[in-house]
């Protein structure tokens, strides 16, 4: 499939090109792998900020966003590898993910609407 060269027609004869991968192409990969990073290092940091500074709502919160930065960790890492082994193989298909980045977004939402619903409950308790 991807180790196939490409064919082109040229007055009448059929000419075996190899298919050639622009260096933009990796540099994309990890730029992208690189944003991924960035952002689990800013929801890292407000785990920690709600860890240190919190009250057991706080706490439960941190252990929440703590799991979700690991997550999108985890998925930012395999999908660099897997994206540069496309590359490098010259895939012809698709480079993007259409559940990973949503699965993590409801489970970023998820753990904000937990937060909420605690503080919520927790104001209504000491009042």
């Amino acid at each position: 499939m991807s180790s196939q060269p490409l064919l082109q027609q040229a007055a009448g004869k059929r000419i075996a090109l190899p298919t050639r991968v622009e260096p933009k192409v990796f540099f994309a990969n990890e730029r992208t792998f690189l944003s991924w990073l960035n952002f689990t290092v800013i929801l890292g940091g407000l785990a920690v900020g709600l860890l240190n500074f919190g009250d057991k709502v706080g706490q439960i919160s941190a252990g929440l966003f703590t799991i979700v930065a690991m997550a999108a960790m985890i998925y930012a890492v395999f999908t660099f590898h897997w994206r540069a082994r496309s590359i490098r193989q010259r895939g012809q298909s698709g480079f993007d993910d259409r559940y990973g980045p949503t699965v993590l977004a409801i489970a970023l939402l998820a753990a904000v609407i937990v937060n909420f619903v605690l503080r919520v409950t927790n104001a209504g308790k000491k009042s």
